[in-house]
């Protein structure tokens, strides 16, 4: 199964394809969108157009993509949901199964907690995968949501639980 990991950016979106088989993991394709247009709209539609290639071309079968978190700053926060949207619905248009992850779930699943910093997960992305030329910043950060995907999913498989009410579990506070 061929998983697509999506960083949303309202400037670059960072996306990495990882197929997943039943013991390992394997490296595709990785990559960022360099976001270009004069107006938002315009923006958007260059994220949907881009990723909508991207599927076309490696046909994953599932999605994983980051949450939108409250920075400092509302607008900036605002503006990445309407990228997420746009990556979302190119997904769901292509018929992709999809699921949301929190950057701190990310973190935590690739190095092993959930404040990791970006050199660290760059550096576990690069080990899981055996690659070893350097990556961008937001390429791996879209191959380590697509691997988070298939641990989840994979949690879900060995289970029979749906890997989702494991997500909203533990991501209670008390």
């Amino acid at each position: 199964m061929i998983i697509l990991g999506i960083d949303p950016g309202s400037r670059i979106t960072g996306f990495g394809l990882i197929e997943n088989h039943a013991n390992r993991i394997e490296y595709i394709h990785s990559g960022s969108i360099r976001i270009s247009g004069d107006s938002l709209p315009q923006r958007l539609g260059h994220i949907f157009n881009e990723v909508e290639a991207v599927i076309r071309q490696y046909r994953p079968q599932q999605m994983g993509i980051e949450n939108v978190f409250m920075a400092r700053n509302a607008d900036s926060a605002l503006k990445l949901g309407q990228a997420r949207g746009a990556a979302i619905c190119a997904a769901h248009q292509a018929g992709l199964e999809i699921a949301e992850y929190a950057a701190r779930e990310v973190k935590q699943s690739i190095v092993g907690t959930g404040a990791a910093s970006k050199e660290q997960v760059q550096h576990m992305v690069r080990r899981l995968l055996g690659i070893r030329l350097s990556l961008q910043a937001d390429e791996a950060d879209g191959l380590a949501i697509a691997i988070c995907h298939a641990q989840f999913y994979a949690t879900r498989q060995k289970t029979g639980i749906d890997a989702s009410l494991l997500k909203r579990r533990g991501s209670r506070r008390r």
